[in-house]
């Protein structure tokens, strides 16, 4: 009889079902948010304050209507149709969510808040509804009292927020696209719907009916596999970002987070197709003798372009430090990457790999920074100094910054490069681009105290043979940066988000290089996100 009343006591009713899946679906779709923003606005803390913001705003509206309507209209039917109406909106979210957040992102806001019309249109409704079912629920309890069954109900939406955040964290994202985690919602949302409120008339039946169709069409939308950058080759959602590979042509390119981050040719997998990928040759023209590095280590794997060069063009071992798994998996699949005694790959964070290694290095390559996301523990004076200490006596650092060369978008840039400059003796800079458009700018440090001018780069680079000409490239030193207006980056005050904040809503520049060899600008674009399954 105990066992009994136990599983009696353990099982949900009708209200106390409702109210743990809107936790769910609340929390689940507050983090998915983050992942369907960050493509078109980053994801800075702006971002993701923004959601939050937007979210508990949504919910309490949606507390303050459910609560003032719960005496006179609280029933399971109701609350059955807010979780149809909330699978309906993910389905439209499913279908026409990329159109909407191109569409509102021309809006002219200030870049901290550019992100607030896309998660108030795309998200502010469903979790407007959702936050009727706690009143709803609370006048529908069981229990004796209003206080009792008030924090009856709000204990289940808490717990009900706790799976949803774990379980979209840990499971779904890693396992999922974001359409099939939309689609995951909008079925349970259906689930919910008819769960809570049976038997089901002809007039529900149709609704439910149509919702259902209308999710099952939304995925099968992913059948193409097409982006308007080509075609999806693989998609998956890693604990860290969006990753997609795509083919365009005989062009293949990794996305992260819908940007740009490396690609191959297909044709001549070692030609290199972004032109900024050639400047990770520099550092051979700035040591005093380029055969004396034997040992490189780049933070930051992407699809290898430079480890691949570096092994197949140097008597060189380089060691790889990604800290996504998936990234590496990506490029040992659809990359050509393979791990040899010459290319080691290691999957760590880079300072926790710097702070924990007994090797050093001749080269040390930053390629971990990218226009909205830049690991602040990476940017640091400390950090500078640790990767200093992992340098031999002549040892170089070479870092990928994305920022603008000078105005307002150069922050970023000025910054690190005073922060470089307070470790290392001296510090370079070569603006891939060039102007005020954010680019990829190379910055080259040494330990050597000795500047070397932009003539004396160019005579070495007619001396040496390092397998590429760089006169193009070196034709792109520039004078130092302005740093008294931007700060010094330390570990206990690195406002890197602030400082990437000017770029939001600026074109990136990526120079390509044709088949030819001559260069070509094109401007990076948010990538639609492809609706083909994770493989």
């Amino acid at each position: 009889m105990s066992s009994t009343r136990s599983l009696d006591a353990l099982r949900l009713s009708k209200p106390e079902t409702a109210v743990f899946v809107s936790g769910v679906a609340s929390m689940g779709l507050e983090i998915l948010a983050g992942r369907m923003i960050a493509p078109q606005f980053g994801s800075s803390i702006y971002t993701w304050g923004t959601i939050i913001g937007v979210f508990l705003a949504a919910l309490s509206y949606g507390y303050h209507r459910g609560g003032k309507q719960a005496a006179e209209r609280a029933t399971n039917g109701r609350m059955a149709r807010v979780f149809l109406l909330t699978a309906a909106y993910v389905a439209g979210l499913i279908l026409v969510g990329d159109l909407m957040l191109r569409a509102t992102s021309g809006f002219p806001l200030p870049s901290r808040v550019a992100s607030l019309p896309a998660v108030v249109i795309l998200f502010g409704p469903p979790t407007y509804l959702l936050g009727y079912v706690s009143p709803y629920a609370a006048e529908l309890s069981a229990k004796e009292g209003l206080g009792e069954a008030s924090g009856h109900v709000y204990m289940l939406g808490t717990v009900g927020s706790i799976v949803g955040a774990f379980a979209t964290t840990y499971f779904l994202i890693p396992s999922l696209g974001i359409d099939q985690i939309a689609l995951v919602f909008g079925a349970i949302s259906v689930v919910t719907a008819l769960a809570i409120s049976r038997p089901i008339g002809r007039e529900r039946a149709t609704v439910t009916g149509f919702v259902a169709v209308l999710l099952v069409v939304s995925a099968a939308t992913g059948a193409a596999g097409y982006t308007v950058e080509g075609r999806v080759v693989y998609e998956t959602q890693t604990p860290y970002q969006e990753l997609q590979v795509v083919d365009l042509g005989d062009t293949r390119t990794l996305y992260l987070d819908g940007q740009r981050h490396s690609a191959m040719d297909l044709e001549e997998p070692n030609r290199h197709v972004f032109t900024y990928t050639r400047y990770f040759h520099l550092p051979m023209l700035f040591a005093d003798d380029p055969d004396e590095i034997d040992r490189v280590l780049f933070v930051g794997g992407g699809g290898f372009t430079g480890p691949k060069r570096f092994v197949n063009d140097y008597d060189v071992t380089v060691d790889v430090v990604e800290i996504d798994p998936e990234v590496i998996d990506a490029a040992t699949e659809y990359f050509g990457v393979e791990e040899s005694d010459r290319l080691r790959i290691h999957n760590a964070g880079g300072r926790e790999f710097l702070r924990e290694t007994n090797e050093t290095y001749d080269l040390i390559v930053m390629d971990a920074y990218r226009k909205d996301k830049v690991p602040f523990e990476l940017t640091t004076r400390e950090f500078m100094q640790l990767a200093s200490s992992r340098l031999d006596d002549d040892g170089i650092l070479f870092a990928n910054v994305i920022s603008a060369a000078n105005g307002p978008a150069s922050q970023f840039y000025r910054a690190e490069y005073r922060t470089m400059d307070a470790v290392f003796p001296q510090v370079y800079a070569f603006p891939t681009v060039g102007g005020g458009v954010v680019q990829n700018i190379e910055v080259v440090a040494t330990k050597n105290g000795t500047r070397l001018t932009e003539a004396e780069l160019l005579a070495r680079n007619e001396r040496r043979d390092v397998g590429i000409d760089l006169a193009a490239e070196v034709d792109d030193y520039a004078a130092p940066p302005r740093t008294d207006d931007v700060p010094l980056l330390r570990d206990d005050r690195a406002p890197v988000d602030s400082l990437l904040d000017p770029m939001m809503g600026q074109r990136y520049v990526i120079q390509e290089s044709n088949a030819s060899g001559t260069n070509a600008t094109a401007t990076a674009r948010p990538a639609v996100r492809a609706a083909v399954p994770a493989a």
